[in-house]
């Protein structure tokens, strides 16, 4: 079984964008697997932040339970890439 990634490498620089600027970090400083609570310091009033910002940005929803996923970069991504595959699902 194949999974098709429906998130670019223009979406991921959103996504990553997005988190940046909400936590205040400086992109260099964020990797794949760097965690926003340990490692920069984010609150959980940022992390809905960084939720509804990517809401907007993707025209998705995504369920605030998501959140215990979206602990670092590439569990932000797969969450949103997740929703995108769903919403295209259902327009079809």
């Amino acid at each position: 079984m194949t999974t098709t990634q429906h998130v670019d490498a223009e979406g991921r620089a959103t996504i990553k964008g997005i988190i940046c600027d909400i936590l205040e970090i400086d992109e260099a400083e964020m990797t794949d697997t760097s965690r926003f609570k340990e490692d920069h310091e984010a609150d959980s009033m940022g992390a809905i932040e960084i939720l509804s910002q990517l809401e907007r940005a993707f025209g998705i929803d995504i369920d605030q339970a998501e959140l215990a996923r979206m602990v670092h970069l590439e569990g932000v991504v797969t969450v949103v890439d997740e929703a995108v595959a769903a919403k295209a699902a259902a327009s079809l």
